[in-house]
This record gives C-alpha cells, structure tokens and sequence, in this order.
C-alpha cells in the first residue's frame, strides 16, 4: 500500500506550480462571474491575466473581518455576503456557523474539505472505524473530518464532544483504529479510561487540530500508544497544510495556493521569514482569492522527508492582528507597513510600545544599513503622520529585529 494518498503528492515543484498557475485564472475569473463579493472586489481585474505568483500579489487581500461585514450588511438578500456561488438546495447540503456568527456553506462534492489526504497521512486507511470527536453542531469541524474519512472508505463513529464516559465505552465496544479531534479531548478521555480501567487498544492514531500540540504532550499521547497528528485548516477554506510522521513542519494542501505576507499588507515576505498565511482555494462553490486567515507562520526549506515534495510551513505561529490602543488611538500594522514602504532604505520595520498604562511610548525600529541623521527625523514624521502619535525612532542593521511576523510588539507593563 503506498505511503502517498495520490502521485500529486510527489510532483516535481515545477508541474505543481505550473497545474496552480493553470488553474488561477480560471479560478479568479469563475470569482469574478459568479460571486458578487468578487465582482466587486476584483473590478477592474483581467483574472485571465493572473498566471503568475507576482501577478496574484497584486490583488487585494480579502480578511475575515471584511467577510463578516459583508455577511453582515447583506444578510436579509444573502447570508453569505455574496461569496458563495451556489443558494440553498441541492447544491448546499449543509450551512454552517463559526462565531461572529459567520455562515460557511458546505458543497456536495466528495471529500468538500479535502480532510482525506490529512487523514492518510496521519495512518488512517480504508475499512476502519474512525471516532470523530470534533463538534457536529454549528461549526463545520464534524463534517470536515466525516465527509473526509468518508471518502477515504472509513466508517465513523460521530462521538461529537462531551459525555466522556460514554465515549470510553464505544471506543473499548467498536475498537476503532484511531480517534479525531482535539489534542485535550483525547487526554480527558485516556485519563478517563485510565480511571475507570477500561484499556483501550484499538487506539493507535489521532489526526488533532484547533488547539495546539506541545511535545510534551505528543509524548503522552505515544507513551500510550497512539501516535498523533495534526492538521491546519479553517472553516472557510478547509484543509490547508497537514503533518506526516517526518515530524518536520505541515505539508501544504495540493488544491490551494499558499503566500505568506507582512502583516496589515498584501506583501509576501521572504522564504522563511514569518508572515501572515493568505490562501487562495481552488473550491468553485466558495472561491476565496487571497484569503487572509489572520494566522502567522512561515515556510519551512527543502521537502518533507517522506518524499511529499510540496512546500512545508511551520504551522500555526500566532495571530497577525497586532492591532494596539497606544494613548487612546488604534494603531495598526498596516500603517507601519506603509510608514516603511515611503522608505526604500528601511527592510523590515517594528513598533515597540512600552511604558505603563496612561504613560505609552512607541519606538519605531527600522532594518537599515543607511545611518544618516536625516533618514531617522524623515521616518518620525511618517510615524506621526501615519498615527497622528509622537514616536522614537532606532536604527538597526539587518538582521537585527526577531524573526517571529510581529510589526507591533505591544511590551507594556499592566500590574
């Protein structure tokens, strides 16, 4: 049995880029003909023209607040704010809702989403039981991890949250081959086990999300025999980055297209420098272009170890949203992109804001090998015009600032 869910797991770097490349412009222009939220986002684009990473990078970034407020003011006429291309009906078999509330339709093609390959690569395979514990109510999570393991020729057990007890029970009477869910649900439920003294065997695997998976719980989980894993995806896109037993980063999803970019802006970063991960999907019944999921990571070199050959992330790094209340004003990451933009001597740019609360101070640091006098008077009067905020400014070589996506450092004292 191979060790690959598909051969568009081990494609040269170039026939994979060239299938996305083929498949953007279709995508964008499908978008802008079927979604009216994209009709209008992206008026003005060719979408045939948009062969090409560069040319992508040049589309507004669509964020998830912006979602939310598009639902929001279309919600009599369209719950989904005009980015679904499909109505209720047969072609939506499932509605979804994320806090917010935010509505996520669910399409009818097979494995919607593309939750299998995850679920392979963490051990799952045709003809076993699967025990889903993720919620089937309101949030899609249930039926992400169903409807994958489904198309995987896996039976599933709807386990769902709570009721531990009962949860030991099924897991020692239908002995699944592994559990799904969340990493601290599956330690209530080993410890409940434990307790009452019912082993359970079968349990030898566990595809984990939505909470992080520190190693020293990952030893745990091993020390009992079950080998864990986990995968990154949201409700509005589905899969997007899944981990194999390299144990090295997350693989990217074959079917999205993934940059990772400095945060408040629409900019790619670097390889390997942390950014906010932007993600166009190739779904034709929800097509998000330049999807900005809010999350920081950034790419991981070289491939996986297993022989998968697509781009590696580090996963999931924090959230990008650095927005900081400085002497009662907002101040945003994009507007200290845009303060470092007007400057091409400045690479990288980081505001510091420090002191005690109803006493704040921010320190504008800027990646420069210029040192004239003049450039560091020019960049605070950027800063306040930008903020309409006084702020010092620090010049430092390149290199200099920590590697970890944040553009605002909010490093106040609140005792």
């Amino acid at each position: 049995m191979s060790k690959f869910y598909d051969a568009l797991e081990t494609r040269t770097a170039s026939e994979r880029e060239a299938a996305l490349m083929a498949a953007l412009p279709r995508q964008i222009v499908h978008a802008q003909r079927a979604s009216r939220a994209f009709a209008g986002i992206l008026d003005g684009v060719d979408g045939a023209s948009v062969t090409s990473r560069q040319a992508l990078a040049q589309l507004p970034v669509t964020r998830k607040h912006e979602l939310l407020e598009r639902q929001q003011a279309a919600r009599a006429q369209d719950p989904f704010g005009g980015f679904a291309t499909a109505g209720f009906g047969a072609a939506m078999p499932r509605v979804f809702a994320s806090p917010g509330p935010l509505y996520e339709p669910e399409g009818r093609r097979r494995d919607y989403w593309r939750m299998a390959r995850a679920l392979y690569a963490a051990g799952f395979r045709a003809g076993e039981l699967a025990h889903n514990c993720f919620s089937y109510h309101f949030v899609p999570a249930g039926s992400m991890m169903e409807t994958g393991a489904q198309a995987l020729g896996c039976t599933v057990f709807p386990g769902g949250t709570g009721q531990t007890e009962q949860q030991v029970q099924a897991m020692a009477e239908l002995r699944p081959a592994g559990y799904v869910g969340t990493p601290s649900f599956l330690k209530i439920i080993l410890e409940k086990a434990a307790e009452l003294g019912v082993p359970l065997p079968s349990v030898t695997k566990a595809l984990l999300s939505a909470e992080a998976l520190p190693p020293s719980l990952r030893e745990w989980f091993a020390g009992r025999g079950v080998a864990a894993y986990q995968c990154y995806g949201t409700a509005d896109l589905g899969l997007i980055a899944y981990e194999t037993e390299a144990r090295e980063g997350l693989v990217l999803d074959e079917e999205v297209i993934v940059e990772i970019v400095r945060p408040g802006t629409g900019d790619p970063v670097p390889e390997g420098e942390v950014g906010e991960l932007v993600v166009t999907t190739l779904n034709p019944d929800y097509p998000l272009v330049r999807f900005g999921t809010g999350d920081l990571s950034a790419v991981l070199p070289g491939p996986c170890p297993t022989g998968r050959t697509n781009t590696r992330i580090k996963g999931w790094m924090g959230r990008a949203d650095q927005t900081t209340k400085v002497r009662g004003m907002f101040v945003h990451p994009g507007q200290i992109a845009a303060v470092a933009k007007r400057f091409p001597q400045v690479q990288r740019a980081r505001l510091v804001v420090s002191g005690e609360m109803a006493s704040d101070q921010m320190l504008l640091q800027v990646e420069t090998t210029e040192t004239a006098a003049g450039l560091a008077a020019q960049l605070q009067e950027a800063l306040r015009e930008a903020t309409k905020l006084r702020g010092e400014v620090q010049m430092v070589p390149p290199g200099t600032l920590p590697n970890d996506g944040k553009v605002i450092e909010d490093a106040r004292s609140y005792k």
